[in-house]
């Protein structure tokens, strides 16, 4: 029997709600026992743990290890870190990847270019295998109030895309692309931060060209890219060919494509160093104190604070 993961925003009741509406339309089409739900099918609830946050990490990995697809949702211009490090994950072991989308934005890099993507990372379209999207409202009419009818129109929405994954599904989509690293070959990949401050690829890139690495340092979300598609598929390239990655964490969040890179890597076995990202620390009930999402945190190999502390985690 095949095993389809819903990913999903967690950690607001309305973010879980659409994760389980979701997947209870996945299980009407292919059985309860077919559809993992993260949160849901952890107990993460009621789960008990000196070190909860590793332990979800290590439940929700072992899972990743064992589907057979995934439905990703995925919304907004500031998408979920945790969602994309698990889309990474998948991709990494070419597993095919629905992604739903509701949103009614489209993004582009500069107010007049003629570029339109669904998602604010040119590499996401070249990574999942198929995108339902649904940006308008369901068709009007029904009983109730205006809220009632307003919220059925949205309803409608979410069950058209939940309804149209689960078709996508169940005629094999393609594959997402592989992401195998080269053994033996001494490249790293840098992904600097969209949020700016980048010089810490400079200084990294000459502590690992003094220990003899080769450098590609991802391009796509740079000013200077005139076609962020095509750059898009010569940073998974390189990153196909690395043997080692440093993405960069800091500002408010994750960045979509430092997350899915870090899945990318723990899925294939290769070490992924970031700068410390400096931020807020998170907090929850029964779990240890988080600098960023779960799986952002144990994803990464380690983190450094300064360039000395980078090159021992080379020697180690």
């Amino acid at each position: 029997m095949a095993l389809y993961y819903v990913a999903h925003r967690l950690f607001a009741a309305h973010d879980r709600a659409l994760g389980a509406y979701v997947a209870h339309h996945l299980a009407r089409a292919f059985g309860q026992d077919a559809v993992f739900l993260p949160f849901c099918d952890t107990d993460e609830e009621n789960l008990e743990h000196p070190r909860k946050g590793q332990r979800l990490f290590e439940l929700d990995r072992e899972r990743l290890a064992r589907i057979d697809a995934m439905v990703a949702i995925l919304h907004g211009p500031s998408l979920d870190d945790g969602v994309c490090m698990e889309i990474g994950y998948a991709v990494g072991r070419g597993i095919p990847i629905v992604a739903i989308t509701t949103d009614f934005q489209v993004y582009g890099p500069t107010p007049d270019s003629a570029l339109r993507l669904t998602f604010p990372d040119p590499l996401l379209p070249h990574l999942v295998s198929h995108v339902v999207s649904v940006p308008q409202l369901g068709p009007s009419g029904g009983a109730g109030d205006r809220f009632e009818r307003f919220l059925d129109q949205n309803l409608r929405s979410i069950t058209e895309a939940a309804d149209e994954a689960a078709d996508v599904l169940s005629r094999v989509p393609i594959p997402s692309p592989t992401c195998g690293a080269t053994r033996g070959k001494r490249l790293a990949y840098l992904e600097p931060s969209p949020y700016g401050g980048d010089g810490w690829t400079a200084r990294v890139s000459d502590v690992l060209h003094g220990r003899g690495f080769g450098t590609h340092r991802a391009e796509r979300l740079s000013i200077t890219a005139t076609d962020p598609a095509a750059v898009a598929l010569s940073d998974w390239a390189a990153l196909a060919e690395s043997s080692i990655a440093m993405v960069d964490l800091r500002g408010p969040e994750t960045p979509p494509g430092a997350a899915l890179i870090i899945g990318a890597c723990v899925a294939t076995g290769r070490p992924v160093y970031a700068p410390e990202p400096g931020c807020w620390w998170t907090f929850a009930h029964g779990r240890e104190p988080n600098y960023r999402n779960l799986m952002i945190q144990y994803g990464l190999t380690a983190t450094f604070g300064n360039l000395d502390e980078f090159a021992k985690h080379l020697e180690g």
